[in-house]
């Protein structure tokens, strides 16, 4: 089986895709900040989020086993891509809120 780290990407991705979001809403909810470019990279990773649960459903999907390998190299960047844009987004926010 080709694709053993699809299954743990999938559902580890969907979590932090959850995360993305509750962040996303509390900078929407509270009223120190409208738009800040933390919504928006935020909105990115999210993104990347998305994508990474699609290509890792479609790499444990897939029959063809370049296509599996494929998609799961492409799961496994975006989300490492995204787990990286998680720690600076976990910084900003520590920064942002424990010198206010």
């Amino acid at each position: 089986m080709s694709n053993k780290t699809s299954q743990h990407i999938l559902p580890t991705a969907s979590n932090l895709l959850g995360f993305c979001l509750i962040v996303i809403t509390s900078l929407h909810i509270s009223s120190s900040t409208k738009s800040s470019v933390l919504d928006e990279f935020t909105s990115i990773v999210a993104v990347l989020l998305c994508f990474s649960v699609i290509l890792s459903f479609a790499s444990i999907k897939s029959e063809n086993r370049i296509w599996t390998r494929r998609f799961e190299l492409a799961a496994e960047i975006l989300f490492e891509i995204a787990i990286v844009g998680i720690g600076l987004i976990v910084l900003v926010i520590l920064r942002k809120f424990w010198f206010q």
